[in-house]
């Protein structure tokens, strides 16, 4: 398949392009073209306003025996867009612009015809000067008059306005360059005081972290703990208490694998004993008989502990099993 949009054509080895025709054209040929309207313009016809800007088809043709500098000066054609009556325009390079030919007027053109009058006098004043020396001579000095009436009215209404003002300006920039040296003064200051602010906080916390610091790391003296006084007799009380213990724990218990002094131990238990002295909270009521003789009162404990009791429990039934 070839391509759709083809760049490079192919030629025949006998392709000659000196036997293609040549067409030949009108130079007053016309080009359908499209433009928009150069200026506002109103049909002579139906009196139908067109303005600027707005677009159109028109036909272009170069206008023959007219040339500005070497340059061609083209025609335009277009139609009316309510009643379709022929409009012609063409350009003006002279002047930068486009002239109106045929089938309407231009409109809104004040400042070029003003323009137009301008140079106009201008125009002729040259000429009579170049042929007339006096003439020179009185425009000259009319100028020079005009210029100083020109003046004198600046001056009357410079005075007129420092009268009405009464503005002193060099006062009021040398106000201003004060207000302005103050102002930076006064910035300066500030930001002085609050640098020495920042500063004496600064150091104000530093010194309460180093005495921080310092109280953290300074040990703290020990309490002296509060001791009785001993007693110059302490030592000698020993060795008596100790032995005071001994005895009475073989008094209540009896000395261990001593069955001779047990064996005849008999442990009465007594049906009616309430709950609290089940809890351990009940007094021994044993009446004990060793050798036919009761036992001396003084050996008789009346808080006995757990272990006193299982001790005399097991010493009971060593001595019945014995028996």
């Amino acid at each position: 398949m070839s391509e759709r949009k083809v760049l490079n054509k192919y030629y025949p080895p006998d392709f000659d392009p000196s036997k293609i025709p040549k067409l030949k054209l009108p130079k007053d040929r016309q080009y359908v073209v499209r433009l928009m309207a150069p200026f506002n313009m109103r049909c002579k016809t139906c009196g139908e306003y067109i303005y600027k800007g707005k677009k159109f088809n028109a036909r272009k043709e170069t206008v023959q025996n007219e040339v500005y500098l070497g340059l061609p000066i083209f025609r335009f054609y277009i139609k009316c867009t309510r009643c379709l009556a022929e409009i012609t325009f063409k350009t003006d390079p002279e002047n930068t612009d486009y002239t109106m030919e045929h089938g309407a007027t231009r409109n809104f053109q004040a400042e070029k015809l003003l323009e137009e009058e301008e140079k106009r006098v201008q125009k002729e004043r040259e000429d009579e000067e170049l042929n007339n020396p006096m003439k020179v001579l009185e425009n000259r000095t009319k100028d020079s008059k005009l210029e100083m009436e020109v003046l004198e009215n600046l001056q009357e209404l410079k005075d007129l306005n420092q009268r009405q003002a009464h503005v002193d300006f060099e006062a009021m920039l040398r106000q201003h360059r004060l207000s302005e040296e103050e102002r930076l003064k006064q910035e300066q200051e500030e930001d002085e005081r609050e640098t020495a602010a920042l500063v004496e906080e600064a150091r104000k916390r530093r010194l309460l972290e180093d005495s921080d610091s310092e109280e953290d790391a300074a040990p703290v003296p020990p309490q002296p703990a509060f001791l009785p006084n001993p007693k110059p007799t302490a030592i000698l009380d020993e060795g008596p208490k100790a032995k005071r213990k001994t005895e009475s724990w073989e008094r209540s218990v009896g000395t261990l694998g001593s069955r001779p002094q047990l064996s005849g131990l008999v442990v009465v238990k007594k049906a009616g004993l309430d709950r609290s002295t089940q809890q351990g909270q009940l007094a021994p009521t044993l009446d004990t008989v060793s050798n036919g003789k009761a036992e001396d009162p003084a050996t008789r404990t009346p808080g006995t502990s757990s272990l006193s009791l299982l001790g005399a429990y097991s010493d009971s039934e060593d001595s019945s099993s014995s028996n």
